[in-house]
């Protein structure tokens, strides 16, 4: 194999910039670095990256595109597959996925999948945004419901779309997006990339129902009922996705907890994100944010959550983890990002209580030193609490980002629909089939907290045994 230059970089905002700003860190490639990535691929007669891609996107063929200046050629490549392809783009862990099995990556740096999809996205969205979509035509006379408009609900609903069928996208919110917009930081996901990735999936002919919480609005038995009901309109859906993510929060289990200055990563990263509270008095959502912020986590959230305390003005920010940055399941982009903005890192470190003041504010944290042991259940290795090594340090403000758990409200209101131990909906794994005739779902509430792909992933999967069921089903 012929040595190959490496990766193009990607340019990016400062760091001394950036961490002032709520302005997209990455920059992305323009025309001239594009190419020169572009021209890396192989054209792998046999390409492994395809199925390393759960939407199953044609890799080679958008590059080829790509190779030949044919940039709108690329995206309409791409969106055979994805409709979310500015998003995944940007947010999806592709060092994880199609890259990491790119036949380059053996000897050489993988071809870089993620930033020339991007690339193709932005020129489409820059330089033709309001690109002609042919609708499908509605042959189908069966309707969809989908629940919740994060990844796996667009997913599922563009796809569905496309092959005839009626779908209704129905979001609990007051903006389409789910995880998308109220748990993804503007500085790595403008909320306008949103927007048109959404505007996109309506164009398709997906029609969109806001401020709809089902399980309270409707259950999934009146969204199946055939005629009026409680609120004066018809139903009579054939089929049903569920996609409503995982929202509700993890919390510590430690003294302090219930002080003032203690946040969840959900309500933090949704009061910044969705409700503006960055523009505050502008937005009347205020954020408290101390001199001190600690963070007690180390996916991504946690990195979207310190990164994020850090732009409303607190002067340091503790990343508090119990393992080694070895084990930390954020991006390792996201990890370089937060230490280049001043994020301090306190490694092998786990709080055990919150202290306050009289007033009831949080005052300080205390922790303890751990140490690793043999891997527990998730191949990681198990952090130990090394006894007697407990100190503290002073902070005003405390995040947990500890990963989510599945919001009861709909599966408690759904007679016969199976969940795990933990709350979350048993499915089959190849379609989504839940234990209830014609309701299928996908992404966190099957799965947990896990990647924007993998949900889009189960989208698409549902999206096809869902025609496959209702092309059986007499109507």
């Amino acid at each position: 194999m012929k040595i190959l230059p490496k990766k193009t970089p990607v340019r990016r905002q400062p760091a001394e910039i950036r961490r002032k700003n709520f302005n997209e860190v990455s920059l992305g490639y323009n025309e001239e670095e594009a190419l020169a990535e572009a021209n890396r691929c192989l054209q792998c007669k046999n390409p492994v990256c395809i199925p390393g891609c759960p939407v199953e996107i044609d890799i080679p063929a958008f590059i080829k595109k790509i190779q030949e200046k044919d940039y709108l050629g690329a995206i309409r490549k791409i969106k055979e597959k994805n409709s979310l392809p500015a998003i995944c783009g940007r947010v999806c862990p592709q060092e994880e996925q199609c890259e990491k099995v790119c036949v380059l990556a053996k000897k050489h740096e993988p071809v870089g999948i993620g930033r020339l999809e991007r690339f193709a996205a932005d020129f489409e969205l820059v330089q033709s945004p309001n690109h002609p979509v042919t609708q499908s035509p509605k042959l189908l006379s069966f309707k969809i419901a989908i629940i919740g408009s994060g990844p796996a609900g667009l997913t599922c609903a563009g796809d569905l779309a496309r092959m005839g069928y009626h779908v209704s996208l129905f979001e609990a919110l007051h903006k389409p997006g789910g995880v998308l917009v109220y748990g993804i930081p503007e500085f790595r996901l403008p909320k306008k990339i949103v927007e048109q990735e959404v505007a996109y999936v309506q164009s398709l002919g997906v029609e969109l129902k806001l401020n709809y919480v089902i399980g309270r609005t409707f259950t999934i038995s009146e969204l199946f009922a055939q005629g009026m009901n409680r609120s004066g309109s018809y139903q009579g859906y054939n089929a049903i996705f569920i996609g409503i993510g995982a929202g509700a929060p993890k919390f510590m289990g430690i003294p302090g907890e219930n002080l003032n200055g203690v946040y969840s990563a959900n309500e933090f990263l949704t009061r910044v994100n969705l409700m503006k509270a960055y523009l505050f008095p502008g937005y009347d959502t205020p954020v408290r944010i101390g001199k001190r912020v600690a963070v007690v986590g180390g996916g991504n959230v946690a990195m979207d959550s310190a990164r994020t305390a850090l732009r409303l003005g607190a002067e340091e920010v503790y990343l508090i983890y119990r393992r080694s940055r070895k084990e930390m399941p954020a991006r390792e982009e996201e990890i370089e990002n937060a230490l280049e903005e001043g994020i301090k890192f306190e490694l092998l470190t786990n709080p055990v209580r919150i202290v306050g003041n009289k007033d009831g504010w949080v005052e300080k944290i205390e922790c303890v030193r751990m140490e690793l042991g043999a891997p527990d259940a998730s191949g990681r290795a198990r952090p130990v609490e090394i006894k007697g090594s407990n100190f503290y340090f002073d902070c005003e403000t405390i995040i947990t980002a500890l990963g989510t758990d599945a919001n009861p409200l709909l599966p408690k209101t759904t007679a016969g629909l199976e969940l795990n131990k933990w709350g979350y909906i048993i499915t089959d794994e190849q379609t989504g089939k839940t234990s209830l005739a014609g309701v299928y779902a996908g992404g966190d509430i099957v799965t947990g907290s896990a990647t924007v792909i993998s949900a889009m992933g189960a989208g698409k999967r549902a999206a096809r045994a869902i025609d496959e069921y209702l092309k059986q089903k007499k109507v």
